[in-house]
Protein backbone atom coordinates (compact mmCIF):
# COMPACT_ATOMS: atom_id res chain seq x y z
CA UNK A 1 0.00 0.00 0.00
CA UNK A 2 2.85 2.36 0.90
CA UNK A 3 4.46 1.69 -2.48
CA UNK A 4 1.19 2.51 -4.25
CA UNK A 5 0.81 5.80 -2.39
CA UNK A 6 4.41 6.70 -3.16
CA UNK A 7 3.91 5.92 -6.85
CA UNK A 8 0.75 7.99 -7.03
CA UNK A 9 2.52 10.88 -5.33
CA UNK A 10 5.36 10.64 -7.84
CA UNK A 11 2.90 10.63 -10.76
CA UNK A 12 1.25 13.73 -9.36
CA UNK A 13 4.57 15.49 -9.17
CA UNK A 14 5.47 14.49 -12.71
CA UNK A 15 2.05 15.29 -14.06
CA UNK A 16 -0.36 18.02 -13.00
CA UNK A 17 -0.30 19.42 -9.46
CA UNK A 18 -3.71 19.10 -7.86
CA UNK A 19 -5.11 16.85 -10.62
CA UNK A 20 -7.05 14.07 -8.94
CA UNK A 21 -6.21 15.44 -5.47
CA UNK A 22 -8.25 17.55 -3.05
CA UNK A 23 -7.31 20.75 -4.85
CA UNK A 24 -9.47 21.31 -7.93
CA UNK A 25 -7.47 21.35 -11.16
CA UNK A 26 -7.45 24.54 -13.20
CA UNK A 27 -8.00 24.71 -16.95
CA UNK A 28 -7.40 27.99 -18.76
CA UNK A 29 -9.00 28.85 -22.10
CA UNK A 30 -7.51 31.63 -24.17
CA UNK A 31 -10.73 33.38 -25.30
CA UNK A 32 -14.49 32.91 -25.26
CA UNK A 33 -15.11 30.22 -27.92
CA UNK A 34 -12.43 28.06 -26.32
CA UNK A 35 -13.97 28.76 -22.91
CA UNK A 36 -17.45 27.64 -23.99
CA UNK A 37 -16.15 24.47 -25.64
CA UNK A 38 -13.83 23.62 -22.76
CA UNK A 39 -16.49 24.27 -20.14
CA UNK A 40 -18.83 22.00 -22.08
CA UNK A 41 -16.32 19.14 -21.85
CA UNK A 42 -15.02 19.75 -18.32
CA UNK A 43 -18.39 20.24 -16.65
CA UNK A 44 -17.88 20.44 -12.89
CA UNK A 45 -14.65 18.44 -12.75
CA UNK A 46 -12.31 21.43 -12.90
CA UNK A 47 -12.24 25.20 -12.67
CA UNK A 48 -12.18 26.89 -16.08
CA UNK A 49 -10.94 30.45 -16.55
CA UNK A 50 -10.63 32.61 -19.64
CA UNK A 51 -7.60 34.83 -20.32
CA UNK A 52 -9.12 37.36 -22.74
CA UNK A 53 -11.98 39.02 -20.83
CA UNK A 54 -15.46 39.16 -22.36
CA UNK A 55 -15.80 42.27 -24.47
CA UNK A 56 -12.24 42.10 -25.77
CA UNK A 57 -10.91 40.45 -28.94
CA UNK A 58 -8.03 37.99 -28.98
CA UNK A 59 -6.78 39.66 -32.18
CA UNK A 60 -5.57 42.80 -30.41
CA UNK A 61 -5.14 41.45 -26.90
CA UNK A 62 -1.99 42.32 -24.95
CA UNK A 63 -0.97 39.87 -22.22
CA UNK A 64 -0.87 41.10 -18.61
CA UNK A 65 1.08 40.03 -15.52
CA UNK A 66 -2.20 38.62 -14.17
CA UNK A 67 -2.37 36.33 -17.21
CA UNK A 68 1.10 35.02 -16.43
CA UNK A 69 0.10 34.32 -12.83
CA UNK A 70 -3.03 32.51 -14.01
CA UNK A 71 -1.04 30.28 -16.36
CA UNK A 72 1.56 29.58 -13.68
CA UNK A 73 -1.22 28.07 -11.54
CA UNK A 74 -2.90 26.15 -14.39
CA UNK A 75 -2.74 22.49 -15.28
CA UNK A 76 -4.01 22.81 -18.85
CA UNK A 77 -4.40 25.65 -21.34
CA UNK A 78 -6.73 25.36 -24.33
CA UNK A 79 -5.91 27.43 -27.42
CA UNK A 80 -7.70 27.91 -30.73
CA UNK A 81 -4.36 27.86 -32.55
CA UNK A 82 -3.86 28.73 -36.23
CA UNK A 83 -1.90 31.81 -35.17
CA UNK A 84 -4.82 33.56 -33.48
CA UNK A 85 -3.39 33.92 -29.98
CA UNK A 86 -0.18 35.79 -30.72
CA UNK A 87 -0.14 37.08 -27.15
CA UNK A 88 0.38 33.53 -25.87
CA UNK A 89 3.88 33.14 -27.32
CA UNK A 90 5.55 35.34 -24.73
CA UNK A 91 3.27 34.14 -21.95
CA UNK A 92 4.11 30.48 -22.40
CA UNK A 93 7.80 31.27 -22.69
CA UNK A 94 7.77 33.37 -19.53
CA UNK A 95 5.73 30.89 -17.53
CA UNK A 96 8.19 28.14 -18.37
CA UNK A 97 6.04 25.53 -16.66
CA UNK A 98 7.11 22.15 -17.99
CA UNK A 99 4.00 20.31 -16.81
CA UNK A 100 1.51 22.76 -18.34
CA UNK A 101 -0.35 20.82 -21.01
CA UNK A 102 -1.24 22.90 -24.08
CA UNK A 103 -4.24 21.72 -26.11
CA UNK A 104 -4.43 22.95 -29.70
CA UNK A 105 -8.15 22.84 -30.44
CA UNK A 106 -7.57 23.25 -34.19
CA UNK A 107 -5.24 20.27 -34.52
CA UNK A 108 -5.93 18.48 -37.79
CA UNK A 109 -8.02 21.29 -39.28
CA UNK A 110 -6.84 22.49 -42.68
CA UNK A 111 -6.98 26.32 -42.56
CA UNK A 112 -8.32 28.48 -45.34
CA UNK A 113 -6.24 31.37 -46.60
CA UNK A 114 -7.22 34.78 -45.37
CA UNK A 115 -8.94 37.14 -47.78
CA UNK A 116 -6.48 39.94 -48.46
CA UNK A 117 -4.30 38.82 -45.51
CA UNK A 118 -4.76 42.10 -43.67
CA UNK A 119 -7.89 43.85 -42.49
CA UNK A 120 -8.94 47.01 -40.78
CA UNK A 121 -12.04 46.25 -38.79
CA UNK A 122 -13.32 49.81 -38.48
CA UNK A 123 -14.35 49.15 -34.87
CA UNK A 124 -15.71 52.05 -32.89
CA UNK A 125 -12.91 51.77 -30.32
CA UNK A 126 -10.55 53.13 -32.96
CA UNK A 127 -7.63 50.76 -32.59
CA UNK A 128 -7.16 51.35 -36.30
CA UNK A 129 -4.74 48.55 -37.08
CA UNK A 130 -5.19 45.45 -39.16
CA UNK A 131 -4.17 41.92 -38.33
CA UNK A 132 -2.98 38.96 -40.30
CA UNK A 133 -2.41 35.29 -39.56
CA UNK A 134 0.32 33.49 -41.44
CA UNK A 135 -1.13 30.09 -40.49
CA UNK A 136 -4.38 30.88 -42.30
CA UNK A 137 -7.82 32.05 -41.25
CA UNK A 138 -8.33 31.08 -37.58
CA UNK A 139 -12.13 31.55 -37.30
CA UNK A 140 -12.95 27.84 -37.42
CA UNK A 141 -15.30 27.93 -34.41
CA UNK A 142 -17.96 29.61 -36.59
CA UNK A 143 -18.43 26.37 -38.55
CA UNK A 144 -20.39 23.95 -36.32
CA UNK A 145 -18.76 20.94 -37.99
CA UNK A 146 -15.25 22.26 -37.32
CA UNK A 147 -16.40 23.21 -33.83
CA UNK A 148 -17.11 19.50 -33.32
CA UNK A 149 -13.52 18.73 -34.26
CA UNK A 150 -12.33 21.35 -31.79
CA UNK A 151 -14.43 19.81 -29.02
CA UNK A 152 -13.00 16.39 -29.89
CA UNK A 153 -9.46 17.79 -29.61
CA UNK A 154 -10.26 19.38 -26.26
CA UNK A 155 -11.79 16.13 -25.01
CA UNK A 156 -8.77 14.09 -26.09
CA UNK A 157 -6.37 16.54 -24.45
CA UNK A 158 -8.27 16.47 -21.17
CA UNK A 159 -8.53 12.67 -21.21
CA UNK A 160 -4.76 12.45 -21.67
CA UNK A 161 -4.19 14.93 -18.86
CA UNK A 162 -6.67 13.41 -16.43
CA UNK A 163 -7.37 9.72 -17.23
CA UNK A 164 -9.44 9.04 -14.06
CA UNK A 165 -12.09 11.53 -15.27
CA UNK A 166 -12.01 10.34 -18.88
CA UNK A 167 -15.55 8.86 -18.78
CA UNK A 168 -16.97 12.19 -17.63
CA UNK A 169 -15.13 14.16 -20.28
CA UNK A 170 -16.24 11.74 -22.98
CA UNK A 171 -19.87 11.90 -21.86
CA UNK A 172 -19.87 15.69 -21.60
CA UNK A 173 -18.21 16.03 -25.00
CA UNK A 174 -20.76 13.69 -26.59
CA UNK A 175 -23.62 15.79 -25.19
CA UNK A 176 -22.03 19.02 -26.41
CA UNK A 177 -21.33 17.52 -29.83
CA UNK A 178 -24.97 16.47 -30.10
CA UNK A 179 -25.95 20.12 -29.69
CA UNK A 180 -23.45 21.10 -32.39
CA UNK A 181 -24.82 18.43 -34.71
CA UNK A 182 -28.34 19.78 -34.19
CA UNK A 183 -27.08 23.29 -34.91
CA UNK A 184 -25.36 22.09 -38.08
CA UNK A 185 -28.58 20.46 -39.25
CA UNK A 186 -30.52 23.69 -38.65
CA UNK A 187 -28.01 25.61 -40.77
CA UNK A 188 -28.20 22.99 -43.52
CA UNK A 189 -31.99 22.93 -43.60
CA UNK A 190 -32.59 26.67 -43.47
CA UNK A 191 -29.78 27.78 -45.79
CA UNK A 192 -30.32 25.09 -48.42
CA UNK A 193 -32.85 27.27 -50.33
CA UNK A 194 -30.33 30.15 -50.60
CA UNK A 195 -27.20 28.22 -51.60
CA UNK A 196 -24.88 30.39 -53.66
CA UNK A 197 -25.84 33.57 -51.81
CA UNK A 198 -23.03 36.15 -51.93
CA UNK A 199 -22.15 38.58 -49.19
CA UNK A 200 -19.52 41.20 -48.40
CA UNK A 201 -18.04 41.43 -44.90
CA UNK A 202 -15.87 43.95 -43.06
CA UNK A 203 -14.23 41.17 -41.01
CA UNK A 204 -12.78 38.03 -42.58
CA UNK A 205 -14.46 35.78 -40.02
CA UNK A 206 -16.98 33.77 -42.00
CA UNK A 207 -15.35 31.82 -44.86
CA UNK A 208 -15.58 28.48 -43.03
CA UNK A 209 -19.27 28.96 -42.30
CA UNK A 210 -19.91 30.14 -45.86
CA UNK A 211 -18.05 27.19 -47.39
CA UNK A 212 -19.88 24.69 -45.20
CA UNK A 213 -23.34 25.85 -46.24
CA UNK A 214 -22.82 26.82 -49.85
CA UNK A 215 -22.64 30.58 -49.36
CA UNK A 216 -19.91 32.85 -50.71
CA UNK A 217 -17.99 35.47 -48.75
CA UNK A 218 -16.99 37.37 -51.87
CA UNK A 219 -14.94 40.20 -50.45
CA UNK A 220 -13.57 41.62 -47.22
CA UNK A 221 -13.63 45.39 -47.53
CA UNK A 222 -11.20 47.50 -45.53
CA UNK A 223 -12.23 50.84 -44.11
CA UNK A 224 -9.88 53.70 -43.25
CA UNK A 225 -9.39 54.45 -39.59
CA UNK A 226 -10.55 58.05 -39.78
CA UNK A 227 -12.63 59.88 -42.41
CA UNK A 228 -14.21 58.20 -45.40
CA UNK A 229 -13.04 59.49 -48.72
CA UNK A 230 -14.99 59.26 -51.98
CA UNK A 231 -12.71 56.49 -53.19
CA UNK A 232 -13.55 54.41 -50.09
CA UNK A 233 -17.24 54.59 -50.87
CA UNK A 234 -16.53 53.83 -54.52
CA UNK A 235 -14.46 50.79 -53.54
CA UNK A 236 -17.32 49.30 -51.52
CA UNK A 237 -19.83 50.27 -54.19
CA UNK A 238 -17.76 48.52 -56.86
CA UNK A 239 -17.60 45.36 -54.76
CA UNK A 240 -21.36 45.47 -54.12
CA UNK A 241 -22.05 45.86 -57.84
CA UNK A 242 -19.61 43.11 -58.80
CA UNK A 243 -21.07 40.69 -56.26
CA UNK A 244 -24.77 41.60 -55.98
CA UNK A 245 -25.58 41.67 -52.28
CA UNK A 246 -28.65 42.61 -50.29
CA UNK A 247 -26.94 43.96 -47.16
CA UNK A 248 -23.66 45.01 -45.59
CA UNK A 249 -22.61 42.75 -42.71
CA UNK A 250 -21.24 44.51 -39.67
CA UNK A 251 -20.57 43.31 -36.10
CA UNK A 252 -22.26 43.81 -32.72
CA UNK A 253 -21.21 46.94 -30.90
CA UNK A 254 -20.02 48.72 -34.02
CA UNK A 255 -21.88 52.01 -34.18
CA UNK A 256 -20.00 53.24 -37.19
CA UNK A 257 -21.23 56.28 -39.09
CA UNK A 258 -18.96 55.33 -41.98
CA UNK A 259 -20.86 52.08 -42.50
CA UNK A 260 -24.15 53.94 -42.36
CA UNK A 261 -22.83 56.44 -44.90
CA UNK A 262 -21.83 53.66 -47.28
CA UNK A 263 -25.14 51.88 -46.76
CA UNK A 264 -27.05 55.05 -47.64
CA UNK A 265 -24.96 55.51 -50.77
CA UNK A 266 -25.66 51.92 -51.83
CA UNK A 267 -29.26 51.91 -50.57
CA UNK A 268 -28.54 48.74 -48.62
CA UNK A 269 -29.36 47.88 -45.00
CA UNK A 270 -26.64 47.13 -42.45
CA UNK A 271 -27.09 43.73 -40.81
CA UNK A 272 -25.19 42.24 -37.86
CA UNK A 273 -23.21 39.01 -38.06
CA UNK A 274 -21.46 38.07 -34.83
CA UNK A 275 -17.97 36.46 -34.94
CA UNK A 276 -18.47 35.37 -31.32
CA UNK A 277 -15.26 36.86 -30.01
CA UNK A 278 -16.60 39.40 -27.49
CA UNK A 279 -19.62 37.70 -25.97
CA UNK A 280 -20.65 36.44 -22.55
CA UNK A 281 -19.61 33.56 -20.31
CA UNK A 282 -23.03 31.87 -20.21
CA UNK A 283 -22.81 28.27 -21.36
CA UNK A 284 -25.57 28.61 -23.97
CA UNK A 285 -24.24 31.84 -25.49
CA UNK A 286 -22.55 30.14 -28.45
CA UNK A 287 -25.72 28.38 -29.53
CA UNK A 288 -27.97 31.41 -29.02
CA UNK A 289 -25.78 33.72 -31.09
CA UNK A 290 -25.08 31.18 -33.81
CA UNK A 291 -28.84 30.86 -34.28
CA UNK A 292 -29.05 34.66 -34.49
CA UNK A 293 -26.37 34.54 -37.18
CA UNK A 294 -28.40 31.90 -39.00
CA UNK A 295 -31.47 34.13 -38.94
CA UNK A 296 -29.41 37.04 -40.27
CA UNK A 297 -27.99 35.03 -43.16
CA UNK A 298 -31.41 33.63 -43.94
CA UNK A 299 -32.89 37.14 -44.09
CA UNK A 300 -30.01 38.62 -46.08
CA UNK A 301 -30.01 35.86 -48.67
CA UNK A 302 -33.75 35.55 -49.35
Amino acid sequence: MRKLVTALGLLALLGFPGWGQSQRPKVVATFLPMYWFTKGVVGDRADVEVLVPPGMSAHEYQATPANARTLAQANVVVMNGLGLEEFMTGLLKNVGKRNLRVIDASKGIQPLKEEGHKHNHGHDHKHGHGHSHSAGNPHVWLDPVLAIQQVNNIRDGLVAADPPNAPVYKTNAANFIKQLQNLDQEFRNRLAPVRGCKFIAFHDAFPYLAKRYGLQQMAVVELPEDVLKPQDIQRVKSAAQKFPVKALLSEPGVDDKRLQQIAQELKLPVRTLDPLERGELQSDYYFRVMRQNLATLEAVCK
